[in-house]
């Protein structure tokens, strides 16, 4: 039986699946619920009744009827499309032998749930296939569904290949006299660095764990680098009491040769929005004193004369 120029295989479905860090990493299987067109199981893709499935007269079972439009005289255009009488199927089905079920459309929509086996070290936009297991239609070989997995962002790590970056905020304290911090990873264990003993660390100074990165996909043993980023915090106010003691434990202040004629200014904190305003002043400034050299404006005024009549 033909149908036309139906496609051999149906159409692929994509779907987008959230996942966090942590499934990446420690791997999971999530179960995800799908609505798709199956075959009726009440007729078995037939529509009706066995028996009272008869051919389209209209396109005798093409599923395609030809249509001829005369666009001036002498000339002709024949277009080809899906047959009005039959929709296209080929077949044609009275009202009384239909199926209850699908109404003579042979196929249903059915609630499908996935399992879907995400492996360690998967990343971001990869794809996950399930052969055949798309929409059906009679004489057509079901597509695949294509489950993409889309990495939502994390509070503390980004990842980068298989490497995990994050940033660690110091306090002046700690950059200049150590510290010790505990790291919580993605599979809930607990790793403790420290600095080494007079070890200076500056802002956006950069340290890493060999092998508590990301695991390598299809070889979760091998995982990347865990990167830190450090993020030092300074204080926004010294009391002037205490300056003098933190004097005695740091590096001396360079000495400057002030000049006589060297004239001292205040700094003041800098603020984006001023250098708008003192343009705007200055624009302003500008117009004022063009008006001032071109001389006053003198304004016409036109006088309407009217006639009285007595």
């Amino acid at each position: 039986m033909s149908h036309g120029r139906r496609e051999r295989r149906g159409k692929v479905i994509e779907h987008v699946l959230n996942v966090t860090l942590e499934e990446l990493y420690n791997g999971v299987v999530r179960k995800l619920a799908l609505q798709k067109v199956v075959i009726c199981d009440k007729c078995e893709g037939r529509g009706g009744k066995k028996g009272c499935v008869s051919k389209c007269q209209t396109c005798r079972g093409t599923g395609t009827e030809t249509k001829i439009h005369q666009i001036f005289p002498g000339m002709v255009q024949q277009v080809e499309q899906i047959c009005r009488h039959c929709s296209g199927q080929g077949e044609t089905i009275a009202a009384k032998d239909r199926c209850k079920q699908c109404n003579g459309k042979k196929t249903i929509r059915d609630r499908n749930v996935l399992e879907v086996n995400i492996e360690k070290g998967m990343q971001h936009g990869q794809k996950i296939v399930f052969s055949g297991q798309g929409n059906q239609e009679p004489d057509i070989e079901p597509g695949d569904i294509v489950v993409v997995l889309n990495e939502t962002k994390h509070s503390v790590f980004k990842r980068v290949d298989l490497d995990l970056v994050m940033t660690m905020p110091l306090i002046l304290t700690e950059a200049l006299c150590g510290f010790k911090k505990i790291i919580k990873t993605l599979d809930n264990r607990e790793l403790m660095i420290t600095s080494l003993p007079g070890e200076v660390i500056k802002s956006n100074d950069m340290k890493c764990i060999m092998g508590e990165g990301m695991p390598q996909h299809k070889n979760p043993f091998e995982k990347g680098r865990l990167i830190i980023q450090f993020e030092v915090i300074f204080p926004t106010y010294i009391s002037p009491e205490i300056v003098p003691k933190l004097e005695t434990c740091l590096p001396a202040r360079p000495r400057i040769d002030v000049a006589m004629d060297a004239e001292e200014c205040i700094l003041e904190d800098y603020n984006p929005s001023q250098d708008n305003r003192q343009r705007r002043s200055q624009q302003v400034y500008e117009e004022d004193d063009d008006e001032y050299h071109q001389g006053p404006r003198i304004q016409q005024c036109h006088h309407r004369t009217s006639m009285l009549i007595h």
